[in-house]
């Protein structure tokens, strides 16, 4: 700790983590993640509009600039890999990852009930399970053959609430109602939650409504875009408690920009990753990813370093698109 003490008598603590993300190109979304430490705590630290107490998060930031040598005199270690190609940004701050945190820490906080709704690889999943990684946060993904007791099972699994107490259907709500009663601060993530909709039964959705009623915590309703529809349509208590909403857009062609920045791409490439981003038909962030994802590869296997076309239609020999 000797040489990070003489490093803050220059600079301040802030300064020098705004220093090192920026040059790990990392963003502060993605080091709160890291730092299993709240993304909207960090970004008022960072940006001097921290009031509370700050013991814990400086704590956390000087232990994040000795893990990744961001002090004086330290390796820079960065988002640089092996072979010259810079490591792709973990969680990148599109407008869509920044609302659905949004969400979820508001339904946290203020123990609200909120739904985020999109088409299927626009990222909704990767983020709310990043959100997921930070304290009192239980994230539970659903699949068609969920019964009710499955789902109560998992929601019990994620809190850690034993097993072997078994019991009724009834009982078991009741005890996961009880833990939140008593852990206060908890967020709980319903993901794909479309699933647990159908024309026969609702029953699913109305045990999360009544957790919700008679527990002090937030919960976070994730899914389709059909899931709106099924709420709004066959579920209007759950409807007439939503505190928050939002529906994912997409990647706009600056945010594809942005996300490719720091890798050396020529302007081909760089029109065919925009259009596998944002195009109306099948266009989304998971097609970029896993195009980005080959590209890499295919580079690092060359010790190659630019990204062509030539190369783009490599990588997507192997892809379904």
């Amino acid at each position: 700790m000797e040489a990070l003490n003489t490093y803050t008598a220059v600079k301040s603590l802030a300064e020098q983590m705004n220093e090192r993300l920026a040059e790990m190109k990392m963003t502060k979304a993605e080091a709160a993640i890291r730092m299993n430490y709240s993304r909207a705590a960090l970004s008022r630290y960072l940006n001097g509009k921290y009031e509370s107490n700050a013991t814990e998060l400086e704590k956390k930031i000087a232990e994040f600039l000795e893990e990744t040598g961001g002090v004086e005199g330290a390796a820079a270690q960065g988002n640089q890999a092996a072979g010259g190609i810079r490591r792709k940004t973990e969680y990148f701050e599109s407008r869509d990852y920044v609302q659905t945190i949004g969400v979820c820490q508001m339904c946290q906080e203020q123990q609200g009930l909120g739904i985020i709704v999109g088409k299927s690889g626009f990222g909704k999943t990767h983020t709310l399970k990043s959100y997921a990684k930070l304290p009192r946060v239980a994230y539970i993904e659903c699949d068609d053959t969920m019964a009710c007791r499955d789902l109560v099972e998992a929601i019990e699994q994620e809190l850690g609430i034993p097993r072997g107490y078994g019991g009724t259907t009834w009982s078991r709500v009741n005890r996961i109602r009880e833990f939140f009663n008593t852990n206060e601060g908890y967020l709980l993530i319903i993901d794909e939650a479309d699933k647990l909709i159908s024309k026969y039964t609702q029953k699913k959705m109305e045990i999360l409504r009544g957790i919700y009623d008679q527990s002090d915590v937030g919960i976070v309703i994730a899914g389709e875009l059909k899931l709106e529809a099924e709420i709004k349509g066959s579920l209007a208590r759950f409807a007439n408690r939503m505190d928050f909403y939002y529906k994912l857009r997409g990647l706009t062609k600056q945010e594809v920009v942005d996300y490719l920045e720091g890798f050396e791409v020529d302007e081909a490439a760089l029109g065919e990753f925009i259009s596998r981003a944002t195009n109306s038909q099948n266009g989304c962030f998971r097609l970029l990813d896993r195009t980005l994802n080959n590209v890499i590869r295919i580079l690092k296997e060359r010790g190659e370093t630019k990204m062509t076309l030539k190369v783009l239609s490599e990588a997507s020999n192997m892809m379904m698109l």
